[in-house]
């Protein structure tokens, strides 16, 4: 549009309507080259199998969902045109790195060594994060087609990365959280000088803010 002078003029545009549609990513499609293989190696991992559904000779597809996951993966025959292997880097997110890995390690599964790294850019170096922080320690495996999976070690969200209700996607991680509110609790009631009887309360608070990435209780 122009003016009357014959300058163009700019129009206004309206911002769209922030989302507020709930989208939950349900699944990742998985290129593999052989459908039975990676159904034993993803059912020697310990995932739990969905669905293995058949339509003629040109369509296969097969559900696997790790423990604790809301996300599942897919592969099969006639789901994607990518190249098998081509999957890479794909995390998986564990309240403790070093127990994950020695899990897969016990099923017969050839994962790296833990590493860290000192900072971006910096080479990882063997074994976790000296200070234990959220998202900064890590180990690796492959499925038989070289699809690549991650493990990173995360206790306590980044602000605003989840949700203001607390929930946990297993009593394996519940658990771990507790533990960690129990020994910082432990330090509480030094620094008190005496029982905290509101314990449950401060393991309430203490819980709630870890998860969503906020300034914990001392």
């Amino acid at each position: 549009m122009s003016t009357a002078s014959g300058a163009p003029r700019e129009t206004a545009t309206r911002s769209p309507k922030a989302q507020t549609i709930d989208m939950k990513l349900e699944v990742v499609v998985i290129p593999v080259s052989d459908v039975d293989r990676a159904k034993r190696f993803y059912g020697g991992l310990g995932w739990r199998l969905d669905a293995d559904f058949v339509k003629g000779d040109a369509f296969r597809v097969v559900q696997f969902t790790p423990p604790g996951s809301s996300c599942s993966i897919h592969f099969g025959k006639g789901l994607t045109s990518a190249a098998p292997g081509s999957a890479q880097a794909l995390y998986l997110v564990v309240s403790d790195v070093e127990a994950a890995r020695a899990d897969l390690v016990d099923r017969g599964v050839e994962v790296s060594e833990v590493y860290h790294r000192a900072g971006v850019g910096e080479g990882p170096i063997r074994g976790v994060d000296p200070a234990r922080q959220s998202y900064a320690s890590f180990a690796t495996f492959k499925d038989p087609d070289g699809n690549s999976w991650l493990f990173q070690e995360v206790t306590t969200r980044l602000p605003g990365r989840v949700d203001a209700d607390t929930s946990f996607a297993s009593s394996t991680e519940l658990a771990a959280a507790l533990r960690r509110a129990a020994a910082a609790h432990g330090e509480h009631e030094k620094r008190l000088g005496r029982h905290d009887e509101d314990w449950p309360d401060w393991y309430a608070d203490y819980i709630a803010r870890e998860q969503a990435g906020k300034a914990l209780p001392s």
